[in-house]
């Protein structure tokens, strides 16, 4: 697994590539509270390069939008494959997110 990020304007961009679980979730977590400590005010997590994602993946992207809307900031996922998209579904979490085809 590993994360690269840039920044757009006033946009970061998180690119995941490989698979968000209980074994990459701490990492995952580490970073993001990196990016989330600069307290941008759009922040995107490209989905595009992740093949699996499990609840311990699911519950820190909750925590990471939680952190986010403590200090007003938006969070936007974008490019889920349709396996992942529908996982989102089913766990009604398409509701909290928002979720998008692409990162634009």
């Amino acid at each position: 697994m590993h994360i690269k990020t840039e920044d757009k304007n006033d946009v970061k961009i998180c690119y995941i590539n490989g698979e968000v679980d209980i074994n990459t979730a701490p990492q995952i977590k580490k970073i993001f509270d990196k990016v989330i400590a600069e307290k941008k005010p759009k922040i995107v997590v490209n989905f595009k390069d992740v093949s699996y994602i499990d609840s311990s993946g699911l519950a820190t992207l909750v925590e990471m939008l939680k952190n986010i809307r403590t200090y007003g900031g938006k969070l936007k996922l974008a490019n889920l494959s349709s396996k992942i998209k529908s996982l989102f579904e089913i766990t009604k979490l398409d509701k909290l997110f928002d979720i998008s085809a692409d990162e634009n």
